[in-house]
């Protein structure tokens, strides 16, 4: 049904490189409770395959399927404080222009992810605003995780169960990497950087932040299918979000989409750079100026 030119902003490949389809995509979810969609958060590519999957996911799964499942849109777009707003305005009592004064949406929201909100709000879906309050990420940030304690109950209300889980050993090394490639090793930009287990537990608070948001949904509504969108960062090669997810919710079944913006062909997976990231990876088709 969706073959794989269908969408010309995008490829999807399984880790073997060999072409898939968003219909291979689609009926691999029958066998999971979460699809993780890994983006660049400015790539047209990503937003285009998020589309298409919901839309996909919804007419396979949704209402009026055989099938038929809960299918759950969760954001890392938008912050847990945000959730009332949100479902006020998807249950029509606000106006939009309310709904976005009150939830901080991103700067791209417009062009980029209010196509799915949208769609779940046409389609009765629940949208999950899952990530921490950023307030909350930053303080771990400045002063460590132990500053959360310090919080009242009403704004612990709003993370995962403190203390919360610590990033594995292999997650740790790969965001080092990352820290050094931005920053430069051993050179002054390193020594200006903020404490890097501090870093390290923010991030962490947000991977954790977003799986108990999606363990939460899980459990709220039988026979669930969520499709999360995040930062390929925080679920590529199932480390971040899904490591979190899965200590919350062990018998969780997840499958990770990774989609790759900068691929010099979109007409070939490269393996062994790419085959690791997810059980499909997408490469994005660059505009033709």
């Amino acid at each position: 049904m969706y073959g794989q030119s269908a969408n010309p902003a995008y490829r999807l490949y399984k880790p073997d490189g060999q072409s898939a389809t968003l219909d291979d995509l689609v009926s691999a979810l029958a066998r999971v409770e979460v699809v993780f969609i890994g983006e660049s958060h400015d790539d047209p590519g990503a937003h285009a395959l998020e589309l298409d999957l919901l839309r996909a996911t919804q007419a396979r799964y949704g209402a009026n399927a055989a099938q038929r499942r809960q299918v759950a849109l969760s954001l890392e777009m938008f912050e847990r404080d945000t959730q009332l707003a949100l479902d006020e305005y998807l249950a029509g009592l606000i106006p939009e222009n309310q709904f976005l004064a009150c939830s901080r949406p991103w700067n791209n929201y417009q062009s980029d992810y209010r196509p799915l909100v949208e769609f779940a709000k046409a389609q009765r879906i629940p949208v999950v605003a899952a990530n921490p309050p950023r307030r909350y990420v930053n303080l771990v940030g400045r002063e460590g995780r132990e500053a959360l304690t310090k919080l009242s109950n009403q704004a612990r209300a709003f993370l995962p169960p403190l203390p919360y889980g610590a990033a594995s050993a292999a997650y740790e090394a790969k965001f080092k990497r990352l820290m050094s490639d931005l920053h430069g090793a051993g050179g002054e930009g390193e020594r200006q950087m903020p404490s890097l287990a501090r870093l390290l537990d923010s991030q962490s608070l947000w991977d954790a932040g977003m799986a108990h948001a999606i363990a939460d949904t899980l459990a709220g509504v039988p026979q669930a299918l969520v499709i999360h969108v995040n930062g390929r960062f925080h679920s590529e090669e199932g480390m971040g979000i899904p490591e979190h997810l899965a200590a919350y919710r062990k018998s969780t079944r997840m499958l990770i989409v990774t989609v790759v913006s900068d691929a010099d062909d979109p007409e070939a997976l490269d393996v062994a750079r790419y085959g690791k990231l997810g059980d499909f990876v997408a490469l994005s088709v660059k505009a033709i100026p």
